[in-house]
């Protein structure tokens, strides 16, 4: 270890601390560790002896005196209610019993959100809800005043005196057989009280409750700051032209902070036409101003003018709500206005029409006084495109009212038969128009036909082969000229099978039905 005397006592230090850490055993405590330790007990005693003769704020506690509860303990804790304003973002949705909750930021934040629903305000009242109102009577229910406009009311009360007017044999008698029909309203009227003039009632909002007192609260949503109803105006007992009796306060102090961009005549805004400054009764106080006699709040004397766009540059702006639907008037009104525009059209193109038709007759006429048209110019009044055979021929004459059927003799025959009879031969008979009555049913019904027959051919009988030539006889003399040459033999036995088939499968239904019924 000869080396070791050069080495300098820093040195050596350095290297017996590294040497200390991969010893093993138990260190040797020193006398710094254990002035440290001492040092820390008389710190802890010294800090529980304050403990227990000091309070939160520092006052002393004297031995004799009892150590506060846990309840003062939270109350000497608890924020105060302007200290709760001060650090919240809305301290209007502050209430005094909001310092006592374990979180108060948290209830004041939760109070203060968008659409929160509040707790009822009657959940601290130690009476039931609404036990004040007893004993109020109710007012009565008022129709709404749309529905009073159309006269209801009125004919109401007309109907109830005749009724307590009339006697009690006709009470009885309206009892058991009531008449209907009493209340005769036009429904023009009607329509146009729920179609038109109908409003909406009030209804609440969203987390509203109705509490006690509340209808005879203010509504300060339909109250405006600077404006004096009417009612107020008599409670101040102010005469036309007088100011509010605060304007003196507020030419002294300044207008209200909490309204900057409010107007008050006399503090900021002129004085109405006809009003005069000075304190007598009536006046409008001193005007505001500095020692150079200028305004302090606002354009008092109404010297400043505003310089105002023309109109041409400012653009309109459109009132009207996005998708607002149209009435029913408004839309017969634009129907009607259309019709109208329309006609006006239609009369114009016909002037204008006429002078080009006169030109052409002039351009068609001949020097001889004779007016040739040119072919197509010329159209009919009527045109029948359908080609039917069985068109009959116009008459042109002048139409009979009657004809004299001659009588003949005959002799009696038959159970009340009779000796006077009528030639009907000499009778033309009319050709019926096809009929236009739209029937119900689905299946299509012929034209009815008339056949004549003797009463004598009736009592020796008549077979089927008569009745069908007589048939047959009387729709070809009903058909006009020239349609009896067709021959519709082919369509009737086209006819005839069909109906067979039908009545063919409505039978093996029958007969289906009837053998898959079981009792």
């Amino acid at each position: 270890m000869s080396g070791m005397d050069v080495v300098d006592d820093d040195t050596l230090q350095h290297l017996t601390d590294v040497f200390k850490h991969f010893q093993t055993g138990k260190e040797k405590i020193d006398e710094e560790s254990t002035n440290e330790k001492t040092k820390r007990e008389d710190e802890d005693s010294a800090k529980e002896e304050d403990f227990h003769t000091y309070d939160f704020n520092g006052n002393e506690i004297k031995e004799n005196e009892p150590a506060l509860s846990k309840k003062k303990m939270k109350k000497l804790q608890r924020l105060t209610v302007a200290e709760l304003k001060q650090l919240v973002k809305k301290p209007e949705a502050v209430e005094w019993w909001d310092v006592t909750a374990s979180d108060p930021k948290l209830l004041v934040n939760l109070k203060a959100y968008r659409n929160t629903v509040p707790v009822p305000a009657h959940w601290s009242q130690k009476r039931k809800y609404l036990q004040g109102k007893r004993g109020i009577e109710k007012p009565p229910w008022e129709l709404p005043d749309f529905i009073k406009d159309t006269g209801i009311m009125e004919m109401r009360e007309a109907v109830k005196e005749k009724e307590d007017a009339a006697k009690l044999k006709s009470k009885m008698r309206e009892r058991v057989a009531p008449r209907m029909g009493k209340l005769d309203i036009d429904y023009q009227k009607l329509h146009d009280a729920f179609f038109r003039y109908q409003t909406k009632p009030k209804f609440s909002m969203h987390g509203e409750l109705y509490y006690e007192g509340k209808e005879f609260e203010t509504k300060l949503k339909e109250k405006k700051p600077g404006q004096l109803s009417e009612e107020l105006k008599a409670a101040l007992n102010m005469p036309p032209l007088a100011p509010p009796p605060w304007l003196v306060n507020m030419q002294r102090y300044g207008p209200p902070p909490s309204y900057p961009s409010l107007k008050i005549a006399g503090l900021n805004a002129p004085i109405p036409e006809g009003g005069q400054w000075g304190y007598h009764p009536g006046g409008w106080g001193r005007p505001p101003v500095d020692e150079y006699n200028r305004p302090l709040y606002g354009d008092v004397f109404g010297v400043a003018q505003q310089d105002d766009l023309p109109p041409e540059v400012v653009v309109p702006v459109d009132r009207k709500l996005w998708g607002e639907l149209e009435s029913d008037d408004e839309f017969d009104e634009e129907e009607e206005e259309e019709e109208e525009e329309e006609e006006e059209a239609q009369e114009e193109e016909s002037t204008e029409a006429a002078p080009h038709d006169d030109t052409i007759k002039e351009g068609l006429e001949t020097p001889s006084g004779m007016a040739s048209v040119a072919s197509g110019l010329e159209t009919p009044d009527f045109i029948e495109l359908r080609k039917d055979i069985r068109r009959q021929e116009e008459d042109t004459g002048p139409k009979q009212l009657y004809k004299v059927i001659p009588e003949t003799s005959k002799s009696i025959q038959g159970f009340m038969g009779s000796q006077h009879g009528y030639d009907l031969s000499t009778v033309e008979k009319p050709q019926m128009a096809p009929s236009t009555v739209i029937r119900s049913s689905k299946r299509k019904m012929g034209e009815n036909v008339d056949i004549a027959i003797d009463p004598s051919e009736l009592e020796s009988g008549l077979d089927e082969s008569t009745l069908r030539a007589k048939y047959d006889a009387q729709m070809k003399a009903k058909l006009p000229v020239g349609a009896g040459s067709e021959d519709l033999s082919d369509m009737y036995a086209e006819h005839a099978s069909r109906q067979a088939k039908k009545m063919k499968t409505q039978e093996s239904k029958k007969d289906g039905k009837k053998k898959e019924f079981k009792f």
